[in-house]
C-alpha cells in the first residue's frame, strides 16, 4: 500500500512525452492531454505546489476527477460484498473511495521534481471498449523507468480510468484486499466507519510545509 501511495504522488504530475503520433487513438490522447494540461497549470502556480489545498482541490476536481469511473472502481475494489451493500451503503461507499483517492492525489502537487511520462502508441480496433494505455514514468532518482498503466473503458460519456497499475500491482486489486479484511472483521460498516475516519483524519491533518519551486 506504501508502495503504490509513494508512486500515485508521481502519476499525473509528469511530463509527457513530446513525440507527436498519428491518429492517435482517444483513450491514449486523453492520458497524454491530462497529463500536460495538469502539468501546465502546476508550473505556473507556485500556490498548488507550496500546498494550497482550496487551489489543488479546485484542479483535481476540474481535471482529474471527470476521467475516473468511481462507480466501477469502487465495485471492483469491494469486490464480492458489493451485491451485499444496500443503495445508500453503495453511494457512501463511492464516496468515500472516491475522497480516498482524491487525498492521495492531492500530495502529488508539492511533490513535483520534473518526472517525466512516456506514454506508449497504443494499438486498438475500432470497436474496443476496454483498453489499457500504457505509461513508463522516468524519475532522475530512479535507476529504471516505473510502469504504469491505465485501464479504460468506454462510456456514454467517453473513455474513463476504472483502475490502474504501477510496477505490476492493480490499484483496485490491492485495494480489494484490505477492504474484504475489514469487511469480514467489522462488516460493510466497519469499512464505511474505517475510510470516513481515514478521510476525515486527512482533513485534519496540518498542511505540510511546501517550498515553492
Amino acid at each position: 500500500m506504501k508502495k503504490i501511495t509513494a508512486y500515485l504522488t508521481l502519476i499525473l504530475m509528469a511530463c509527457c512525452s513530446l513525440s507527436v503520433y498519428a491518429n492517435i487513438p482517444e483513450p491514449e490522447a486523453l492520458i497524454r492531454d491530462t497529463v500536460n494540461e495538469v502539468l501546465s497549470i502546476v508550473k505556473e502556480d507556485k500556490d498548488i505546489r507550496a500546498g494550497n489545498k482550496k487551489k489543488i482541490n479546485e484542479l483535481v476536481d476540474a481535471k482529474v476527477l471527470p476521467h475516473f469511473n468511481f462507480t466501477h472502481m469502487t465495485r471492483l475494489a469491494v469486490g464480492k460484498n458489493w451485491r451485499n451493500a444496500t443503495p445508500e451503503q453503495k453511494k457512501i461507499l463511492e464516496t468515500e473511495f472516491r475522497n480516498l483517492l482524491v487525498r492521495t492525489y492531492t500530495t502529488a502537487f508539492t511533490t513535483y521534481q520534473d518526472q517525466q511520462v512516456e506514454v506508449k502508441p497504443l494499438k486498438m480496433k475500432d470497436d474496443d471498449t476496454d483498453v489499457t494505455v500504457k505509461t513508463l514514468i522516468h524519475d532522475k532518482t530512479k535507476q529504471q523507468p516505473i510502469p504504469v498503466n491505465y485501464d479504460l473503458e468506454k462510456t456514454a460519456s467517453g473513455w474513463k480510468v476504472y483502475d490502474l497499475s504501477i510496477e505490476g500491482i492493480s490499484l483496485v486489486t490491492n485495494y480489494r484486499g484490505t477492504f474484504a479484511e475489514q469487511i469480514q472483521k467489522s462488516g460493510i460498516d466497519g469499512l464505511i466507519k474505517t475510510l470516513v475516519e481515514k478521510n476525515q483524519a486527512q482533513v485534519n491533518k496540518p498542511p505540510s510545509k511546501a517550498t515553492p519551486k
